[in-house]
């Protein structure tokens, strides 16, 4: 086992193909393949699993990937000390639901860098999408929402994918809607009240659940209804229809502009936001100092952090 094939493995899991990452490491496919294969022979472990639909860490992979990327940064850490070698990119990959906060600590985060060069992903994606990415591997972090209607669903999930998950903070549910909707003066929104305009969502592909919705009361039947998978084009269609949607009401005017409000929503459920972890994986320093940057802005807006057990070393 070298050092060079350790990189491999981190290399394919972070292009999630092996024909990326072969043509990130400037080697060809089959002697990547090559590789890995070798490496699983040497160590009795099938790393990868296989199908026709590409690859996905084994059990047995997502826990070696711990130890592999332990080791190299250390080499990395050793070859800076004392052979003066540049610093390797910084990398991170964090996925989320359509939150601001979860932008506005990427931001953060990355103009704190001491570094020239980083390779850094956030991904704003569907829920079922988020478990997998951090499942598989291609995010060490994904922030979600539990309440008392999808918590066992997701739980289960959660479990059943070897994934932890850390409460953050209690959310009460706002609606977000233009500053010139109609309902803009108001303190509290009934959900009433809402009837007659549009809500928006964001659309869950082939997992089109209730239980993976992002928004509270997905059950509830609506006139008029909307989806849409980003959230510049569901802000566009807030002010643009007088829509509205259902979300956690941290709002940042710096990344969502001045022309969106956000008004309490009368209801009796609340939304417990948090971020997954995979049980079979440290964090690297890059994605725990992500954590406490979250815990920072999220306290910021007055919210109180659930618990500290899970603050990152």
């Amino acid at each position: 086992m070298t050092l060079q094939q350790l990189k491999y493995i981190l290399a394919i899991v972070s292009c999630g193909s092996i024909s990326e990452a072969a043509k990130q490491l400037f080697i060809s496919q089959p002697s990547l393949s090559s590789a890995v294969k070798e490496m699983e022979q040497e160590i009795g472990v099938d790393i990868f699993l296989r199908s026709s639909k590409g690859i996905v860490l084994s059990n047995e992979g997502a826990e070696f990937l711990s130890y592999a990327r332990q080791v190299v940064e250390q080499a990395e850490l050793l070859e800076q000390r004392y052979m003066n070698k540049k610093p390797s990119k910084k990398l991170c990959a964090i996925s989320t639901q359509h939150y601001a906060f979860a932008v506005q600590a990427f931001v953060s985060l990355l103009k704190d860098l001491n570094t020239n060069e980083y390779e850094c992903t956030l991904r704003e994606t569907r829920t079922y999408e988020i478990i997998e990415d951090v499942r598989n591997m291609r995010s060490e972090i994904g922030i979600l929402y539990l309440n008392d209607f999808n918590r066992k669903v997701i739980e289960k999930i959660l479990k059943e994918s070897k994934l932890r998950f850390h409460p953050l903070f209690v959310a009460e549910p706002h609606v977000f809607i233009s500053s010139a909707h109609p309902l803009a003066a108001k303190t509290i929104i009934e959900i009433e009240d809402l009837d007659e305009f549009p809500c928006l969502s964001f659309e869950q592909g082939e997992y089109n659940s209730f239980y993976f919705s992002e928004e509270i009361l997905s059950t509830r039947t609506y006139k008029k209804k909307i989806s849409v998978s980003d959230r510049a084009t569901l802000f566009n269609l807030l002010i643009g229809l007088n829509g509205y949607t259902i979300s956690s009401g941290v709002l940042n005017e710096d990344l969502n502009g001045e022309h969106i409000k956000s008004v309490r929503l009368r209801t009796e459920e609340n939304m417990q936001i948090g971020y997954i972890t995979n049980m079979k994986a440290n964090l690297s320093q890059l994605a725990a100092d992500y954590v406490r940057k979250l815990k920072s802005i999220i306290s910021d807006f007055g919210y109180t952090i659930l618990s500290q057990e899970d603050e990152p070393v």
